[in-house]
C-alpha cells in the first residue's frame, strides 16, 4: 500500500485564516457540537469544549473535534479553548439540522420582446470577504429565461449577491444586458488572490455592468444584443471586484476575445461563448486565476495573478498554436484542478486533456468532449490522483486514467452519450473508489490484483450520479441525489437526509447550490435553494464521528474544487487523499496563513 502522504507539497501553500467554526445542532440524543481543526494545527492539538462555562470534553491527540452532549439543551452555551489559550466564539444549538439565510430576491423583469421573467437562487460560492475568519455566501441569481448557448432568446440580467450567514446583504453586482444568462456564460471565482485576508470576486463583465458600489463599467448605454438575444459583438472584460464592498478594483479586456464567431465551431453564437474558470496554485504556493474559452474546437486558457491592484498575466495556452493543435476539442463542461505529477504545482484537467502548471500541454487522450470529469485519489494503492470521465460520442462511454500521464487504466463501453459520471469511495471494503455513470446502474471498482475495472455484481445503484457529500460519521462519502442524501456504505442505499422545503437546481443535473465544509469539523454542509426562492437552507450533519481530520477547506485541492464548484456543469469537490476505515487518515498539510 502506498502510505506516502499526498497532502504535503514542495512549498507551503497559503490558505485562509479561518476561525473555529463552532456549531451546535439539537438531536434526539442531545446536542451535537463540532468545530474546525485547522490545517495549520496538528493531530496533537488539544481542544477543550465548555458548556455554560464548565469543561465537558477534552479532544486530545487523534480525538474527534466533535462531541454529542447528552445533557445539552436549547439554552446551553458552548465554546472551545485550544491548547489552553485560544478561545472560540460562543455558540448555541440550532433547533434543527439546518439554518436559513434570508435573501433579497431581485425584482421581476421584462425582455425587449415583452416577455416576463423572475429570479431564483442558482449556483453559489463562499469565501471570507471581510477578513473575520468566517465565510460569506455569494449567490448567482438566475433569471427564469436563462438559456443554453444552443438556444436563441433574450435573457434577464445576471445578478451576484453577497450575504453573511445571518442574511445580512453586503452588496449586489448587476452584470448588465450584455452578459447573457445561462450555465455557460458566467463563471465566477471567489478567493483571496492577493493574500490580504479578504477574498476578491472575478468574472467576465461588459459595458453596463454595475458594481457593488453602484459604479458602471464602460458604456452604461451600450446594448450589444441581437434580435436572437445573443451577444456576439461589443466589449468583453474581466473584472476583479473587492469582496467586502463589491466595488470594481480593476478591469481588463477578456482574453481571448471572441474574434470571428465561426472560428469557435459555429456561426450563430453557441460554441464561442463556452466559458470555464478555476482557481489553481500554479506556482505551488499562492492561488492564481485561470479564465477559459472554448472546448468543442479551439481551447484557450489564460492564467493571471492579482497583486491587490492589477491583474498580471502568467501564461496563455491556445490550441491554435501548432504545438498545441492536438489539444483542440478535448474539453468538458467542467474542469478539475490537481497536482497530478507531484511537483507541488497544480495542473488543470481540462476534460480529456491536462494543462501543466507552466501553461504547456501535459497530455491528452484524444477522446474528445464529455459532460463530467472527476479527479481524486481514487486508487490509493497507486501513487497520485486518477481521472474518471464520461464521453459524448464514440465507443468509450467512460474511462479511468492516470492523472499524471493520461494512461487509460480501464473503461466502460457505450455507443451513446453518457451524460453524467461520478467517482468517490461510497462503499466500504473495496481497494478503490466506486465509479458510476448515467447509462447503467452498474457500480464499478478497480480490481488492483487484476489491474482492471470490474463490476460489483451484488450492488445496484439507485441514486443519482451527480454529487457526493461527507455527511455521516463514517469515512465513506454519501451520494447526493436531488435533495436526498444516500449512504451506500454497506452496498445498499439508506437515506440519511431528505431536504425540506428546498429544491435542486441546474435542471437534470439536480445539484445543490453548493456543498462545502462550511462550519464545524470535516463533514460537509449542503446549501439548497428554498422552494420559493426566498432563502438558502444550509443542512448540517447531526451524526457523531470518531475521526479527527483537519478542515477540508485547508486541503487546497478540495478548496479549489469548492471555488470551481459553480463552474458550468457542477461537480463536487474532491480531496487529494482517500478516506476509508482501512486506510490511514490524512496527515496535516503543509500550509500557512499570512
Amino acid at each position: 500500500m502506498n502510505t506516502e502522504s499526498k497532502t504535503k507539497t514542495k512549498k507551503a501553500r497559503r490558505v485562509e485564516a479561518l476561525d473555529r467554526g463552532l456549531v451546535a445542532v439539537r438531536t434526539d440524543s442531545g446536542v451535537l457540537v463540532s468545530w474546525r481543526s485547522l490545517g495549520t494545527e496538528s493531530n496533537s492539538t488539544v481542544y477543550e469544549l465548555y458548556r455554560d462555562g464548565k469543561p465537558i470534553y477534552r479532544s486530545g491527540e487523534g480525538m474527534a473535534t466533535c462531541y454529542l452532549d447528552a445533557d445539552g439543551n436549547a439554552a446551553s452555551v458552548y465554546k472551545v479553548i485550544t491548547d489552553g489559550k485560544d478561545t472560540s466564539e460562543e455558540a448555541t444549538a440550532h433547533p434543527d439540522n439546518y439554518f436559513d439565510i434570508p435573501l433579497n430576491k431581485p425584482s421581476d423583469g421584462r425582455t425587449p420582446d415583452g416577455k416576463h421573467y423572475t429570479y431564483t437562487p442558482g449556483n453559489c460560492s463562499c469565501s471570507d470577504l471581510d477578513g473575520d475568519g468566517k465565510y460569506e455566501i455569494i449567490v448567482k441569481w438566475d433569471p427564469s429565461n436563462a438559456h443554453d448557448n444552443a438556444h436563441a432568446g433574450y435573457s434577464g440580467n445576471v445578478i451576484l449577491d453577497a450575504y453573511r450567514l445571518n442574511g445580512e446583504q453586503l452588496w449586489r453586482i448587476d452584470l448588465g444586458v450584455n452578459i447573457r444568462a445561462g450555465a455557460h456564460y458566467t463563471q465566477f471565482l471567489v478567493y483571496d488572490f492577493d493574500g490580504d485576508g479578504k477574498a476578491e470576486l472575478v468574472c467576465k463583465t461588459s459595458d453596463g455592468t454595475v458594481d457593488g458600489a453602484g459604479a458602471v463599467i464602460g458604456d452604461a448605454d451600450a446594448d450589444y444584443r441581437n434580435n436572437a438575444g445573443y451577444v456576439l459583438t461589443g466589449n468583453e472584460y474581466l473584472t476583479v471586484f473587492d469582496g467586502e464592498t463589491g466595488a470594481a478594483i480593476t478591469t481588463v479586456d477578456y482574453y481571448p476575445p471572441r474574434g470571428n464567431v465561426s472560428d469557435w465551431g459555429d456561426g450563430y453564437g453557441n460554441r464561442v461563448d463556452r466559458f470555464l474558470a478555476c482557481v489553481a496554485y500554479l506556482n505551488g504556493e499562492t492561488p492564481s486565476i485561470v479564465m477559459c474559452r472554448g472546448y468543442y474546437t479551439r481551447t484557450v486558457l489564460a492564467a493571471y495573478d492579482f497583486d491587490g491592484k492589477k491583474l498580471i498575466n502568467r501564461w496563455v495556452f491556445d490550441s491554435d498554436k501548432p504545438e498545441n493543435a492536438s489539444y483542440a476539442g478535448q474539453g468538458n463542461h467542467n474542469l478539475v484542478v490537481a497536482d497530478v505529477d507531484g511537483d507541488g504545482c497544480d495542473e488543470i484537467v481540462y476534460g480529456q486533456c491536462c494543462i501543466d502548471s507552466d501553461g504547456t500541454g501535459l497530455w491528452n487522450t484524444r477522446l474528445f468532449h464529455g459532460d463530467a470529469i472527476h479527479v481524486g485519489d481514487f486508487l490509493p494503492e497507486r501513487p497520485g490522483p486518477e481521472v474518471w470521465g464520461c464521453l459524448e460520442s464514440g465507443s468509450t462511454g467512460a474511462y479511468l486514467a492516470d492523472a499524471a500521464t493520461g494512461e487509460i487504466l480501464g473503461h466502460y463501453d457505450c455507443d451513446r452519450d453518457v451524460g453524467r459520471a461520478l467517482a468517490e469511495n461510497f462503499i466500504t471494503g473495496n481497494s478503490s473508489a466506486e465509479f458510476l455513470c448515467a447509462t447503467t446502474p452498474t457500480v464499478f471498482y478497480y480490481d488492483t490484483e487484476k489491474s482492471k475495472l470490474s463490476e460489483m455484481k451484488d450492488v445496484i445503484w439507485t441514486g443519482g450520479v451527480n454529487f457526493a457529500v461527507w455527511f455521516t460519521g463514517e469515512l465513506e462519502r454519501c451520494a447526493l441525489d436531488k435533495t436526498s442524501v444516500l449512504s451506500y456504505r454497506d452496498g445498499t442505499a439508506r437515506e440519511v437526509l431528505r431536504g425540506k422545503d428546498v429544491t435542486s437546481i441546474n435542471g437534470s443535473k439536480a445539484t445543490p447550490c453548493l456543498t462545502l465544509d462550511l462550519l464545524g469539523d470535516w463533514r460537509e454542509e449542503i446549501v439548497f435553494a428554498s422552494s420559493d426562492g426566498n432563502f438558502l437552507r444550509v443542512y448540517l450533519t447531526d451524526c457523531d464521528t470518531d475521526y479527527r481530520i483537519y478542515t477540508l477547506m485547508h486541503n487546497t485541492m478540495y478548496r479549489c474544487g469548492v471555488a470551481n464548484e459553480n463552474i458550468c456543469y457542477n461537480i463536487p469537490p474532491h480531496t487529494d487523499y482517500f478516506l476509508d476505515s482501512a486506510y490511514p487518515l490524512p496527515e496535516y498539510p503543509n500550509v500557512y496563513v499570512k
